[in-house]
């Protein structure tokens, strides 16, 4: 007689052998599965704390995608300003986050047998807006020749005050990828326009070269701009107005909330348009960070400074050292300023009551080569005569105006070319101020891209005021 328990014993033993060896067998046929790598870990950056603000938003570029709770895409046509040739679009080839960085890349294509333009820009519109604070970003900018990098600022409500420039624009940073040594700062307001702005121009290395810190403090009635916390421009007598109207309060337009935005330009009126030495390979416009702090409170009842006019001397000329009779630096911003641009080179001296302009290269532009006197009062209704010898080492041109650097770059005196002989001339131009009062006209020679670098002499500068019947446009 069998014993049931143990013939039951027997057989679930033998069952689950069977079993064992089927799933051995079966699992022994199956390929092996490559071991899944975890997703690697976002380290995240701590923005750093500034003594007297508080952080208010930050981006520091640590994941693998753009924060659109920070930022918005804004597309564009191309032309849609200042005859750009991109479109901005909403692509992550043309925005993405790489190594920690921003990168906005400008693509160069064909599109019905043209050259075409792609590129980003990115906006903190309705999600990070603000009145009043320090922005700071560390950027580093693409070289190349049509490529315009900006770190901007724009109000929400643009139709507030009517639209630009009467709504306000502040520039933190923009530099020209032809000649990447040197950034500007700018504010932008009024009707009719006006703009201030600041040059910073680097004695070695280019702003391409590394990442470099561009900032601006903005207060209810100053604005203060930074470049690698060296402070080069301040601006606190800025308006607006609607044509044919009293301006508005002080501080407007620069009383409301603003907001952060970064592009990538390619082509315009300003830097012209790529040509065949454009590396669009590394077209590239690299942000480290934004950040964004602000004060506790800030006073806002702030007024207008008072502009101050600079007077004659007792024989009636508004230029100082007219005479070069005192050897004085040309590098800095008080009275005669020796500038290169675009690609110019050169250098200045005075010698023998004599301003001497040595060229190298005459650069891309009238102004590659420049020498300047600022802070020229110019009121509306006066006339003024300029006066100045001029001779060169061999026949050239050259071009004299008086500009307005803080009213758009406008011309009280038009650009005028006059040719520089080899024997001294007198030159004299009288012209009649119909704008708006200005306490920063400015007297500018301009020695570039004239097919010449021939050395040029100037002496016995004058700008004086003259009674209005003498005046002949």
């Amino acid at each position: 007689m069998l014993n049931f328990k143990k013939t039951i014993s027997v057989i679930t033993v033998l069952s689950l052998l069977a079993s064992l060896i089927t799933f051995a067998g079966c699992e022994k046929n199956q390929p092996v599965s490559e071991p899944v790598e975890p997703e690697p870990e976002i380290v995240k950056t701590e923005t750093p704390a500034l003594d007297g603000y508080n952080l208010l938003f930050s981006d520091e570029f640590d994941g693998n995608e753009l924060d659109m709770n920070t930022w918005n895409y804004e597309p564009h046509e191309p032309g849609w300003t200042n005859s750009e040739l991109q479109e901005y679009t909403t692509s992550t080839d043309n925005v993405f986050v790489k190594d920690g960085n921003l990168v906005i890349k400008a693509i160069k294509s064909d599109k019905d047998g043209k050259d075409y333009y792609t590129s980003g820009k990115v906006t903190t519109q309705n999600k990070q807006d603000f009145m009043y604070g320090k922005v700071v970003v560390s950027a580093k900018v693409p070289e190349g020749q049509g490529l315009w990098p900006a770190i901007w600022m724009m109000p929400t409500d643009e139709g507030h005050y009517g639209q630009w420039p009467k709504c306000g624009e502040i520039d933190i940073m923009e530099v020209l990828g032809s000649d990447v040594t040197t950034a500007y700062g700018t504010v932008h307001y009024g009707e009719p326009h006006a703009e201030q702005q600041g040059i910073v121009t680097l004695d070695s290395g280019s702003f391409a070269d590394s990442f470099h810190e561009y900032s601006v403090e903005w207060e209810p009635g100053e604005m203060r701009w930074y470049i690698d916390g060296e402070h080069y421009l301040t601006v606190n007598d800025w308006f607006t107005a609607v044509s044919g109207e009293d301006e508005k309060p002080y501080p407007a337009p620069f009383d409301q909330t603003f907001f952060v935005q970064l592009n990538l330009a390619v082509g315009g009126t300003w830097p012209g348009n790529p040509d065949d030495t454009t590396n669009f390979d590394n077209a590239e416009f690299l942000v480290d960070y934004v950040r964004v702090y602000q004060k506790d409170a800030y006073d806002t009842n702030v007024k207008k400074p008072e502009k101050v006019f600079r007077t004659a001397d007792e024989t009636g000329n508004f230029i100082h050292n007219g005479d070069f009779s005192v050897t004085e630096p040309l590098d800095d911003e008080t009275d005669w300023t020796f500038l290169l641009f675009e690609g110019g080179e050169g250098s200045a001296e005075i010698k023998d009551n004599t301003m001497i302009i040595h060229t190298e290269k005459e650069g891309y532009v009238d102004y590659s080569v420049q020498l300047v006197q600022p802070e020229m009062p110019m009121i509306k209704g006066k006339s003024y005569r300029v006066t100045f010898d001029c001779w060169a080492d061999e026949e050239r041109n050259l071009i004299v105006c008086v500009s307005a650097p803080n009213a758009g770059w406008i011309r009280y005196l038009a650009d005028t070319k006059l040719t520089a002989t080899t024997e001294p001339q007198t030159f004299t131009y009288e012209f009649t101020m119909k704008d708006k009062d200005d306490n920063n006209g400015r007297l500018e020679f301009n020695m570039g891209h004239k097919k010449s670098t021939a050395t040029i002499y100037i002496a016995n500068v004058r700008l004086e005021e003259i009674e209005s019947e003498e005046t002949e446009e």
